[in-house]
């Protein structure tokens, strides 16, 4: 980008004036980024209503809706009320004002438009570590949208993927939205062949309950949408008592899948069954490698950056996943590995390939002929 201010007006003031602005709006961003956390994986608004206390529903006017600063002055707490505002409101807005300011200092000299771009990125990043460690999902509205915008993107800055033609920028982002999803999901098949079930093993005595929504496990509940991904998909277990509304079963061998229900010879549609009860020593459920969410939030992330940035992340996030998990089980938190989502990985291997991608490229990349 040029410095000189007859050519480039935002030259005409110093560099980090600019790292500051970028600051400012992307704290302001990151205050409507945990409105979308909060609300988005609960299929609310995220325009109305206006901010509130989600304790007291009191509405918080503009004064005291000043991303970083309210949070600190008010101690996290609300105002009205006094119950304590989760340190993540802070965290976010102080986190995407950082990221949007490292982005105008690693890119500002390049382009303006990259810098933009790039926080855009950044933003739905932020947005889908957050709700995927609180909700274990990563929401269509940003992994498919992402996919869209990210080509828009390429399309303005095609300096998105290091080329300065539209049609060359487009294609990349082509190819990279194609590589991000199919490579992960060809991830998500390979693990479903291999690590596609595993088993809970209850005390005796213990008892696990169906709803209409959900199984409810001694230790914790899991979503019905968890399980049933596949028309293949089912639990298994040997009841040495099962509770329904009007009947009872011993000694049986029991299969659920999304669609149809077994016990022993009898068969049922599990679709009216609102409640059972069950009692058995281990339960046999079907899980996933990764979720179909990856996928898509994998092809977002290749439409923006392209290829090498899908395969760097994959191999990335794999490497950083097994770290976590290493360390958690050094530190006998071996339970927390199972409970934490792959979406933050890929996002954390998208950053690190933003901001030091070309090191890698330089430093793999074959020597010229």
């Amino acid at each position: 980008m040029s410095t000189d201010p007859t050519v480039n007006p935002y030259a005409a003031v110093p560099f980090h004036f600019w790292t500051g602005v970028f600051f400012v709006f992307g704290a302001m961003v990151g205050s409507f980024l945990n409105v979308v956390i909060h609300r988005l994986p609960r299929d609310m608004s995220v325009v109305h209503p206006r901010s509130h206390c989600p304790s007291c529903e009191y509405s918080i006017p503009m004064l005291l809706n000043i991303p970083i600063v309210t949070w600190l002055v008010l101690g996290g707490r609300c105002s009205n009320c006094g119950v304590p505002i989760s340190a993540r409101y802070f965290l976010v807005e102080a986190m995407t004002g950082g990221i949007f300011a490292a982005c105008w200092v690693a890119f500002g000299t390049v382009s303006l438009g990259l810098s933009i771009a790039l926080c855009v990125l950044m933003a739905g990043l932020i947005a889908s570590t957050f709700i995927d460690f609180e909700h274990f999902i990563i929401p269509d509205q940003i992994t498919i949208g992402g996919c869209f915008v990210g080509l828009m993107a390429s399309a303005i800055v095609p300096e998105l993927h290091y080329v300065e033609t539209v049609r060359d920028a487009l294609t990349a982002s082509a190819i990279g939205l194609a590589v991000g999803g199919g490579s992960v999901y060809l991830v998500l098949r390979f693990g479903k062949l291999l690590f596609g079930r595993y088993n809970v093993d209850l005390q005796p005595g213990q008892k696990m309950i169906f709803t209409d929504m959900e199984l409810v496990l001694p230790e914790k509940s899991i979503p019905y949408g968890e399980f049933f991904l596949r028309k293949n998909d089912r639990i298994e277990f040997h009841a040495e008592r099962l509770e329904m509304a009007d009947r009872c079963f011993w000694d049986q061998e029991v299969k659920i899948s999304a669609t149809h229900m077994t016990v022993g010879d009898e068969e049922f549609d599990p679709e009216p069954i609102t409640f059972m009860e069950a009692t058995t020593d281990t339960v046999n459920l079907p899980r996933e490698a990764m979720g179909f969410g990856d996928v898509k939030f994998m092809a977002a992330i290749g439409a923006f950056l392209g290829w090498p940035a899908v395969l760097f992340s994959l191999i990335a996030s794999s490497l950083l996943g097994s770290l976590v998990g290493v360390s958690l089980i050094v530190l006998g938190r071996r339970e927390w590995s199972s409970r934490l989502p792959y979406g933050p990985y890929i996002a954390a291997a998208a950053v690190i390939w933003i901001f030091f991608g070309d090191a890698v490229l330089a430093r793999f990349a074959p020597p010229p002929m």
